[in-house]
């Protein structure tokens, strides 16, 4: 019975860190474990890279057209970075929740606001911290990918990210990259157990009262 009664929407998890600090390892395992959960493809006006594909990696488009989006209120939230335009289309966000899927957002602080003025009950917020600076300085130099001065510059960025955590909903120092993923499963569940995600819930519970 419950089945045939019960549906639940879907929820947009973002996950905020600064760089280094684990969100991008965690949002990868999430995708591989969570069968409803599917990642936001944001617009951008950079060209397609070799081995990028349109509607998976990325939707490519223009300035002009990325314009009109933005102003025709299509995008969940947008911002430049560097020389392009990056932005999340809001109608496969909105499909994804009608049909009960779960969206994960890879953004920053500034994504997750604008994210929340339009789509508040959806949302739920989450704020991965480092166990330490030194820690994070130490995961962003085991990299390998970046000069010192590209380091210098992302531990400067981090203090500034980091002093948005009052903004979440929920905290998570990963000193444990295991430990940390159980957290945001852990977190997901009960997200996806609101009684404001379960339609159909008052029907429901009236026919459990009258004995079916």
């Amino acid at each position: 019975m419950q089945d045939e009664h019960l549906k639940r929407r879907g929820l947009m998890l973002v996950l905020s860190s600064p760089s280094g600090a684990g969100k991008t390892t965690i949002s990868r395992r999430l995708l591989e474990i969570e069968d409803d959960l599917t990642m936001s493809v944001s617009a951008t006006t950079r060209r397609k890279r070799p081995g990028e594909t349109e509607g998976k990696d990325y939707y490519f488009t223009d300035n002009q057209d990325f314009g009109e989006r933005v102003n025709r209120g299509e995008l969940l939230e947008h911002a430049k970075v560097f020389d392009y335009y990056y932005g999340t289309p809001r109608a496969p966000v909105e499909k994804a929740l009608s049909a009960g899927r779960d969206v994960l957002f890879d953004i920053d602080w500034q994504g997750t606001q604008q994210i929340y003025e339009q789509a508040g009950d959806d949302l739920v917020r989450v704020f991965i911290l480092p166990p330490s600076t030194r820690a994070l300085e130490a995961r962003l130099r085991a990299r390998a990918q970046d000069t010192e001065e590209v380091v210098a510059r992302r531990m400067s960025e981090a203090s500034s990210e980091m002093s948005h955590w009052q903004e979440y909903d929920y905290v998570i120092v990963n000193d444990d990259l295991d430990k940390s993923l159980q957290q945001v499963r852990t977190i997901l569940a009960a997200e996806r157990l609101k009684r404001t995600r379960q339609i159909g819930l008052g029907e429901f519970v009236k026919l459990l009262r009258s004995g079916h």
